[in-house]
């Protein structure tokens, strides 16, 4: 019987320096080809995903921790942030001079702040999952490139699906949680599920519920389902999912949550648990 299956993207799909292993793309394809469903479930948004190398045949994706929900290049459900939460959020944390970027399906648009401070967030993300040191210059010209900075007080957009920002401690999430009581607020980071980014998100808005939607279209069974993660941010997968995969570089919350664990992501994790389950 086929599955659908909901891959993590980093850290259990591609790598943290988001290299796509051979044996993963093979293992995805292949899949593929013997009739399962294979979907991306990212806290990235579109417009951030596509810029990754990804295997061919995937089925869809959900992005923005759920905000959005694709089958196949429709649209199932999109969720975003109104106008009036992003001018809220970024207001508040331009108050704070605290660098941010908005995650859009359209495009990833930064405040100045995060031209100061998201190179080395980024780069210690990066060496806490493996890199021994990132040069931080490269990953700053990095952002110029992909990422559009915005003039003070152009902001107010309505297709935001969340917003991330750099943590200078873990009060700067606290300090979220109270000042957006209404919104979803989320830590993510480096190894150890260090927190170096806060993030701020529509309420209601999870993987689990973006999959239950996802069923619901495709008049699916959560019993055919198997889901893969790395992190905290994994677990509401876990939840709904009928099988849970935890990659053997994920962190020991969604280890111990798992029904199997399987090797690193760069030491054919993917593709050795597809074996596993029987997908290929």
């Amino acid at each position: 019987m086929s599955k659908i299956v909901f891959l993590d993207v980093d850290g259990t799909l591609i790598d943290y320096e988001a290299k796509l292993p051979a044996s993963a793309r093979e293992a995805v394809n292949r899949a593929a080809d013997n009739g399962h469903r294979i979907y991306i479930c990212t806290g990235c948004s579109k417009y951030e995903i596509m810029q990754r190398d990804l295997p061919e045949k995937l089925s869809g994706m959900i992005g923005g921790n759920g905000a959005y929900v694709e089958d196949n290049g429709k649209v199932v459900m999109h969720q975003a942030l109104s106008a009036d939460e992003v001018q809220a959020i970024t207001d508040w944390l331009n108050e704070r001079e605290t660098g941010f970027y908005m995650e859009a399906n359209s495009g990833m648009y930064i405040n100045k702040y995060f031209l100061e401070q998201g190179p080395e967030a980024f780069a210690r993300y990066r060496e806490g999952k493996g890199d021994v040191h990132v040069d931080r210059e490269a990953m700053r010209q990095r952002i110029l490139k992909t990422y559009t900075l915005c003039e003070d007080n152009d902001f107010r957009r309505s297709d935001v699906n969340k917003i991330s920002f750099v943590l200078k401690n873990y009060q700067d999430h606290l300090d979220s949680k109270e000042r957006f009581p209404q919104l979803i607020a989320n830590t993510w980071g480096g190894k150890g599920e260090l927190a170096l980014f806060g993030d701020l998100g529509p309420a209601g808005i999870t993987k689990k519920h973006a999959i239950s939607v996802l069923l619901d279209y495709l008049h699916a069974d959560r019993k055919d389902t198997i889901s893969f993660g790395d992190a905290k941010i994994d677990l509401s997968m876990f939840e709904l999912c009928a099988f849970n995969v935890a990659m053997g570089n994920g962190g020991e919350e969604i280890k111990a949550a798992a029904d199997y664990v399987t090797d690193d992501v760069n030491s054919d994790g993917l593709y050795n648990a597809f074996k596993y389950l029987k997908l290929i």
